[in-house]
C-alpha cells in the first residue's frame, strides 16, 4: 500500500481539506484510496454506518473517496470535556474518560500496536493511503509520545508534504522553523512543501519560493488559492473563519444568533444555514453581541451542565428566554435541546458535579444522564411541525442522556426504528432534537426558515433548494478541480513513487 502523508506547521493550516481534496484526486485517477488520521482531538465528530464515532474530517474524506468510513480510519479520537480531561474514543467506542497525564504516561505507549492493526485492516481493501497529521511535527515538549505525525510516517514508510498557512503570515519561518526542530531521519522524510490559503499576487511570492527551495533543499510542490468550499471543518479553531463568511445585512434578512458554547461540538451543525439565502448569522458569546436577533440557535456541547451554568452566568440565558417570551423563534439541537428543557438530572456525576439544573424552560422535557453514549446514523420523517410536515430527514445522535417529554407535549420527527425524537412547542416557535445535521436537510431548513418569515411578513425565499448530496458532491469535485490546478501532480506522483494516470 502506498501513502502519502499531509503535515502542518500548525493546527488549522488546512490539512484536513487537503487531504479531502487528494483523496478526490486519486479517486477520480482510478486508485482505490482510503484516508487516515492516527490520533484527532476534535468535537467534531461522524457516526460510521455501524454506530461508531471517528473525527469528522476522516468520515468526510473517506465520502471524497466514495468509500463508506470505518472506525480503522481514525482509531483514536480525543474529545475534550473539561479542562485537562478528555473522552479517548478508541475504534470507534468509549474507552475512558482520562487527564492530559494520565493518557500521555500510561495510554499512548499501549497505542502503536492500535495504530498498526487498524493500518493493516486498511491495507486489505485499498492501494493508497492519505494521511493527515495532528496540529505539528514539531512541538519538542511532546515528541517522544506524538502518535499523530512522524512515528505514523515511519509506521507505513510514507513521505511526508509539509503544510502551511500563508494567509496567518510567517509563511517561511514556520516551515524552516519546523524542518530545524525535526531529527534528521524526520527531515529526510519532508519530500515536498505546500503552500496554502494563499490570496496574494503570485508574482510578489515566487522570489521567496525561490529562497525556500534553495535554502532547504525541497521542492515547493504548489501553492493553493484561498477558497471556501463548504467542506466540513474538525478544528474548532475554525470557528473564526465563519465570521469571515458573507453575510446578508439587509433590512429583510433574517438575524440569527448562534451561542458559541465553551465547549460546542458538531459546529458543522450550523453550517448550512450560511448557504441560505436572506439571513445573517452571527456568533455570539456574550451578552454584549445579542442585538435582538429573531432567531436564537442553542447547537451541541460536549458538557452540556457546565455550559448550562455559563449561559446563566454570562447572562444569555435570561436574554433567551426574554426573547422567546417576545417572539423570537428558539431551536436546541442535541446539548442545546436539553438546555431547553425544565431540569437535567445527574445522579451519577457522568458529565459534572452538578447533580441536578434547571433549564431554561422553553419545553416541557426532563433529561437524566446515565453512563452509556448513544451513537447512531438515523432516518424519520417530521411528524410534529406543520411548516414540514411529512418530509423526511436523516441525522445522526451522539449523546449522553434521556429525555423525557412531559404528556400532551409533540415530538418533532418520527423514526424509522419507531422511536420519536425531539420536542416542539405549540405554537411552533421553539424546537429542540437530537439530530446532528438537522440543517442539512435542506428542504426542512427551507421550509423552517420560510415559515419564520411568513409569521412575522417577510416574503418567502424562493430560490431551488440542492440536497445535501449534491451540494458535498459538487464541493469535493470543485476543489479536486482546485487544487489539481494548483498542485504539481506529476511530482505529487513521482513522491508518491504511483505511476501517472493514462489521459
Amino acid at each position: 500500500m502506498k501513502a502519502i502523508m499531509l503535515q502542518g506547521t500548525s493546527s488549522d493550516v488546512g490539512k484536513s481539506v487537503l487531504c479531502t481534496a487528494l483523496c478526490r484526486i486519486l479517486y477520480e485517477d482510478g486508485w482505490k484510496v482510503a484516508p487516515f488520521k492516527s490520533q484527532n482531538m476534535a468535537l467534531n465528530s461522524y457516526i460510521t454506518r455501524d454506530g461508531k464515532e471517528i473525527g469528522r474530517a476522516q468520515g468526510v474524506q473517506a465520502e471524497a473517496c466514495r468509500i463508506e468510513a470505518t472506525a480503522d480510519m481514525n482509531p483514536i479520537l480525543l474529545k475534550p470535556k473539561q479542562d485537562m480531561i478528555a473522552e479517548v474514543i478508541v475504534r470507534g467506542e468509549h474507552y475512558a474518560d482520562m487527564g492530559a497525564s494520565a493518557y500521555r504516561n500510561d495510554y499512548v505507549p499501549t497505542a502503536i500496536p492500535i495504530l498498526r492493526e487498524s493500518l493493516n485492516k486498511l491495507a486489505e481493501d485499498y492501494e493508497v493511503l492519505v494521511i493527515e497529521g495532528a496540529g505539528s511535527p514539531a512541538e519538542i515538549n511532546l515528541k517522544d509520545r506524538d502518535i499523530a505525525n512522524m512515528k505514523v510516517a515511519d509506521l507505513v514508510n510514507s513521505p511526508v508534504l509539509l503544510v502551511a498557512d500563508i494567509d496567518r503570515g510567517g509563511v517561511f519561518a514556520s516551515l524552516v522553523g519546523t524542518l530545524a526542530l525535526l531529527d534528521e531521519s524526520e527531515r529526510a522524510r519532508v519530500k515536498g512543501f505546500i503552500i496554502n490559503k494563499f490570496r496574494g499576487k503570485f508574482s510578489l511570492l515566487k522570489p521567496g519560493l525561490d529562497w525556500l527551495e534553495q535554502h532547504t533543499g525541497i521542492p515547493v510542490l504548489g501553492t493553493i488559492p484561498y477558497a471556501d468550499m463548504g467542506i466540513d471543518a474538525e478544528d474548532s479553531l475554525a470557528l473564526s473563519s465563519l465570521r469571515l463568511k458573507k453575510r446578508d445585512e439587509s433590512d429583510k434578512a433574517l438575524r440569527i444568533a448562534v451561542i458559541r458554547l465553551p465547549r460546542i461540538s458538531n459546529f458543522t451543525d450550523v453550517d448550512p444555514l450560511y448557504d441560505e439565502p436572506g439571513v445573517t448569522i452571527r456568533l455570539i458569546a456574550s451578552a454584549a453581541e445579542w442585538n435582538n436577533p429573531d432567531v436564537v440557535v442553542l447547537p451541541g456541547t460536549k458538557n452540556t451542565t457546565d455550559d448550562l451554568r455559563w449561559l446563566k452566568q454570562t447572562g444569555l440565558a435570561e436574554l433567551i428566554r426574554q426573547a422567546s417570551d417576545n417572539g423570537a423563534y428558539v431551536v436546541g439541537i442535541c446539548g442545546g435541546y436539553q438546555m431547553l428543557g425544565k431540569e437535567l438530572h445527574d445522579p451519577d456525576g457522568v458529565e459534572s458535579t452538578h447533580r441536578h439544573s434547571q433549564g431554561l424552560g422553553l419545553l416541557p422535557i426532563h433529561t437524566t444522564f446515565h453512563a452509556g453514549k448513544r451513537t447512531v446514523r438515523v432516518e424519520g420523517e417530521v411528524c410534529g411541525a406543520s411548516f414540514a410536515a411529512g418530509q423526511e430527514v436523516t441525522g445522526y445522535e451522539i449523546h449522553l442522556g434521556q429525555t423525557v417529554r412531559e404528556d400532551g407535549s409533540r415530538p418533532l420527527f418520527r423514526l424509522t426504528d419507531g422511536h420519536t425524537d425531539g420536542t416542539i412547542a405549540d405554537d411552533e416557535a421553539v424546537w429542540g432534537t437530537y439530530l446532528h445535521g438537522v440543517f442539512h436537510n435542506r428542504a426542512f431548513t427551507r421550509a423552517w426558515l420560510n415559515h419564520i418569515r411568513v409569521q412575522k411578513g417577510m416574503d418567502p425565499v424562493s430560490e431551488e433548494v440542492r440536497t445535501e448530496s449534491e451540494r458535498r458532491e459538487a464541493s469535493y469535485t470543485a476543489l479536486a478541480a482546485l487544487v489539481r490546478e494548483h498542485l504539481d501532480m506529476k511530482k505529487l506522483y513521482e513522491i508518491m513513487e504511483l505511476p501517472l494516470p493514462v489521459t
